[in-house]
Parts: C-alpha cells; structure tokens; sequence
C-alpha cells in the first residue's frame, strides 16, 4: 500500500512557475550580452515571458490570473536576473505596478477590465513616479489631473519611464486636481491607446542598460475610473514601497548569485588547471558565498514580515515595519554590491576582462545602479529623526 503523498497542490504550482520562469532565463541568458552591449530592449525574454504566461500570474483567478502571491514573483525575478539583470528588472517593476492597482482597485469595473486584459493579452505595464524639478521623490507630484467634458487629462515631464517605448500601458503618479497639494496624489493606469510619450532625455548608462529608462513628456487622456481609488498615500505604505523593495532586493540578489556562480566556475577551473593550488582570489569567492546567504536571509525574513502583516493596515503603518522595508531596500543593495566585487576579486584579471567566461563587468555595472535607484543616502537623511525613535531590541529572539 503506498503512502499518502505530502506534496501540495501549491507546491505543485510553485515548482511549475519556477519551470517557466527557468524557461525564460535561458533564453534570457543567450542575449543579454548583446542587450547590454546595444542598449536595448530585452525582446526575446519578453517574448518568451508573454509565451509562458508570466506578466499576470499575481492577478486573482477570477480576472483571469493565476493569483500567485508576493513570495512566487520575488522568485521568477531572482530567476530571470540570475540570466539577464534588465529583464528582471522591467518584470519586477511591471509587478510593482500590478500589485499597486490589483490591490487597491477595491470594486473598479475600470480597472477589473483592464487587468483582465492584461492577463488574457499579456499586458506589459510600465511605471512613471517621477518627474521634473522633485526628482527622486516619488511623494511628491508637479502635473495633476485635469477634469474636462467627463474625461480625465494628464500631462507630465516625467524624467524616467523605463521601457516606456515598449510598454502596453502606463501606471502614474499625478497631483490629486490642480489645487491639490504636490503629496496630495493619486494613482492613473492609461493603456497605449491612451497616452502619446514625447521624448526628453535618452539612456547611455553605465548598466542597466536593458532598462531603457528614457525620460518623455506623457500625454494622457481616459475616464476617472483609470483612477485607483485608494489615494497614492495608503498604495505608497501599504504596497508600492514594501513590493519595490523586495522585488528590487530580489533582483540584486539574482545578480549577486550569478556573479558569485562564475567566481565559483573561475576557483574550479584554477584548481583543475594548477594541481588542486587554490588561487589568489579563493578567500574572496568564500566571502561572497557567505554574504550572499547573508543577503537571501535578510531578504527571506523581510518577506515573511510583509506577508505577514500584508492585510493589516495597522501594522503596515507603524514605524517598526515602515524602517525595516525602507532599510531593506538600503542593505539589500549595499550588500549585492559589495558580492559582486568580492565575485570581481576571486577572478582577478578574469573577471576584470570584457570578455571570457569569468568576466564580471556587466554583473558589476548592472549591480552599482542598486545603491542609487532612488538613492541610498536620501532614504538614510529621511530616516535619520524616524531611526531616534526606534527602540533598540533587548533580546536576540526579537
């Protein structure tokens, strides 16, 4: 007689997501030397995430998603930028903007019918929080939203858009009404039939070049019910930072993970090559090792602690979560960086080259766009007077 099997449907589930996101890193993989090298936008892998299904798996079942959860995309994003850091970059910021409309839609017919057809035609989203003389502040917006012949208008200078030329919609920040205050936001979601972008400013980074993250003025006209209802102040706390924090973490650690991978290729080859002598940069691939568990572990727990309180407005709010989502934003991208050049210095001149299997330059240049993809040291100055408040643990088990 067999045993009952212990293997859950969800498990079933998990496994079967993390085959299609592993189908899409391979191919992913195969290009982004030439992604980085043009500046381009990852085509194929995008290609190949609309084929597997990818971009809706977080809507819920009844509009036609797959009603994955925070935990499942924190993986495919790990997954894909293991192969291709753009690529999984534009799909952790295509996800952001998916939590932030499905979360707050409440009964929207609006905006049930376009995330239905961001899961049947396999939508890609793209996000706009920043724009003109405020910069990095995401809480603040300078164009608001016009009211005219029942009809909403927007138009914006927005300094980045990343992959906007290639998205299939736009999800933006704005000012409440004209008279609103610029911290007096709402959230709009436009399809492309929608909106006309205007270019400003064009994109030759050091890394992350995949990202294609020009800046355009953004016109855009739709109906009130394009608005998410929930103001952009509770969608800010509740789900954009705790999503764009650990999605952004994931991706830093994808890139952290595969650069640590070629170090371990390099000691293997050196040692295969100079009869079992450890090379110079050995100590320097353990010590990416261990910061990398490090890293995974930081991030697993801050993931708990979101799904945890998730539902829980209260909880969301208080200041012991807001520090602790914020700062992981800082450490996950302090310590990413901090591996791959620990990865750079294990390979030596291997890693410093261009070329080669070993090379660690585009891991590298991707990676150093962590600490100021909304910059560390302003989260730092904001968290300075929060921080004083903070009250220190008085045991290890807390």
């Amino acid at each position: 007689m067999e045993a009952p099997s212990t293997v859950r449907s969800t498990d079933i589930c998990c496994n079967a997501l993390q085959e299609r996101a592993q189908s899409v890193a391979a191919l992913a993989a195969n290009t982004a030397v030439d992604v980085d090298a043009a500046s381009r936008f990852p085509a194929e892998a995008f290609a190949a995430v609309k084929q597997q299904r990818l971009l809706g798996i977080m809507v819920r079942t009844e509009l036609g998603g797959e009603g994955c959860g925070i935990a499942d995309v924190v993986d495919v994003c790990y997954a894909l930028s293991q192969a291709c850091a753009s690529t999984g970059m534009i799909y952790a910021m295509h996800q952001i903007k998916v939590a932030c409309v499905s979360r707050h839609m409440r009964d929207n017919p609006v905006l049930a019918r376009m995330l239905r057809r961001l899961c049947s035609e396999q939508l890609l989203l793209a996000s706009s929080t920043t724009e003109g003389q405020s910069g990095g502040n995401v809480r603040s917006s300078e164009a608001p939203v016009e009211y005219r012949d029942g009809r909403i208008n927007l138009e914006r200078r927005a300094s980045v858009i990343s992959y906007g030329a290639y998205a299939d919609g736009i999800v933006t920040t704005a000012r409440r009404s004209a008279d609103a205050l610029g911290s007096d936001q709402v959230l709009v979601a436009f399809l492309k039939s929608d909106y006309t972008l205007t270019p400003l400013q064009g994109w030759n980074t050091l890394g992350m070049r995949g990202t294609c993250s020009e800046g355009y003025t953004l016109k855009a006209s739709g109906v009130a019910g394009q608005i998410v209802p929930d103001p952009y102040e509770i969608i800010h706390a509740q789900t954009m930072v705790p999503f764009a924090h650990l999605l952004w973490g994931s991706v830093w650690t994808g890139i952290a993970a595969s650069a640590t991978a070629r170090a371990q290729a390099f000691i293997r080859q050196a040692m295969r090559t100079g009869n079992g002598q450890l090379p110079p940069g050995a100590p320097q691939f353990t010590k990416a090792l261990s910061s990398l568990r490090t890293l995974r572990g930081m991030l697993a727990t801050s993931l708990r602690n979101y799904e945890r309180n998730m539902d829980d407005p209260k909880a969301l709010a208080s200041l012991e979560f807001q520090s602790m989502i914020t700062l992981t934003k800082v450490e996950a991208s302090e310590l990413a960086t901090s591996i791959v050049m620990s990865a750079l210095r294990a390979c030596g001149l291997s890693g410093y080259r261009a070329d080669g299997d070993f090379t660690i330059g585009r891991h590298l240049r991707d990676v150093l766009s962590a600490p100021i993809m909304i910059n560390n040291d302003r989260i730092l100055a904001n968290l300075a007077a929060t921080s004083l408040l903070t009250p220190i643990p008085a045991s290890l088990r807390d």
